[in-house]
């Protein structure tokens, strides 16, 4: 088990208290509980990926950084630049509450057996999001972006009409454009309009 592997090869690190290795279900453990400012690393499994991250990013500023490998796929959407075909919602939800990097790729091959995709490693470094763009409730930009996103090919005009009324989005020149082609900036000032109006 990879765990005992874990704990043998870095016994040193462990003993010293430079280290600690949590064995558990980690949508289930506390991380606030591992210390301040954490530095946190993982294989993510593919398929709890969003979830784990969430969990990363509810610790608030409270961590330093945190290390991921994931599907490569994934580390493409987690850190893709607007007007590509990868940016989305997962983008901005991982860019606005940190500073997403892909690091290097992972081929397949790498591991045994072999998974049928390949990975990528990618590094997360927190931001303070309501500071950096201008949103004091990131939970409710949040929520916002996911509905701007909600059916991705759609405009910005058909996805909030009906939160925000039909006129009220073709009265924005952004009601044209879909999500994808707005940065995580335009996408918050978008917010802060029409929450403020």
């Amino acid at each position: 088990m990879l765990v005992h592997y874990l704990r043998h090869k870095f016994e040193g690190a462990l003993a010293v208290g430079k280290l600690e290795i949590v064995e558990g279900d980690v949508l289930r453990t506390d991380l606030a509980a591992m210390g301040a400012d954490p530095v946190i690393a993982g294989n993510l499994p593919y398929y709890i990926t969003s979830p784990i991250l969430e969990k990363t990013f509810s610790l608030g500023g409270h961590w330093k950084r945190a290390v991921f490998l994931v599907q490569a796929e994934v580390a493409a959407r987690i850190t893709a630049s607007p007007g590509s075909r990868d940016f989305g919602y997962l983008s901005v939800m991982s860019q606005t509450h940190a500073q997403a990097e892909l690091l290097f790729p992972v081929s397949r091959a790498t591991f045994h057996p072999p998974p049928k995709v390949d990975s990528a490693v990618v590094r997360l470094t927190p931001r303070d999001a309501a500071a950096g763009l201008g949103v004091p409730d990131v939970a409710a930009f949040l929520k916002f972006a996911q509905q701007c996103f909600r059916q991705k090919r759609k405009t910005l005009r058909n996805n909030l009409a009906n939160t925000y009324g039909t006129g009220k989005m073709e009265a924005l020149p952004e009601g044209r454009l879909r999500a994808e082609q707005l940065s995580l900036a335009e996408l918050a000032a978008l917010y802060r309009k029409l929450s403020d109006g």
